[in-house]
């Protein structure tokens, strides 16, 4: 079976675009949010993502619909593997019922992480540097009379 969930932020736009790709896509049952990606706590996702059993595929019209961070796409995801149901964005290469699709989606999942260890090592060589030169960070100690 396959399960559309459409997603918009505000509530005046329209869902109307996302319904019809994902009616023309095969979708059987889909689920429509409003609010924003970044919340985690959306009622509807959840309901979808409930409904989905082994052999089912989740197809959304693009993947800032589903997640905004991508750690939040890829532990969804990551869970829907694990219960063998697939995934597929209408508007990107991603269909992680083929071999390609599952590809692409673990290059990109790996290079975010490469560009994230990236600027965790540079933040800390620039830390190092600024302690080398005397620099203390952290807030100001507070003096206070007695």
């Amino acid at each position: 079976m396959l399960v559309g969930y459409a997603r918009k932020s505000t509530a005046d736009q329209s869902l109307n675009l996302q319904i019809d790709a994902l009616k023309a896509a095969g979708c059987t049952r889909i689920f429509r949010e409003t609010g924003s990606g970044a919340d985690k706590k959306r009622p509807e996702l959840k309901r979808a993502l409930a409904a989905l059993g082994a052999g089912d595929v989740l197809v959304v019209w693009k993947l800032d619909r589903l997640a905004r961070s991508l750690r939040h796409l890829t532990d969804i995801v990551t869970d829907l593997e694990a219960r063998e149901v697939g995934f597929r964005a209408l508007q990107e290469p991603i269909d992680l019922t083929t071999s390609q699709g599952k590809l692409i989606f673990h290059i990109m999942s790996a290079l975010t992480e490469f560009e994230r260890e990236i600027i965790r090592e540079r933040t800390l060589a620039g830390l190092a540097a600024a302690r080398a030169r005397g620099r203390v960070g952290g807030r100001p100690k507070r003096f206070v009379e007695t």
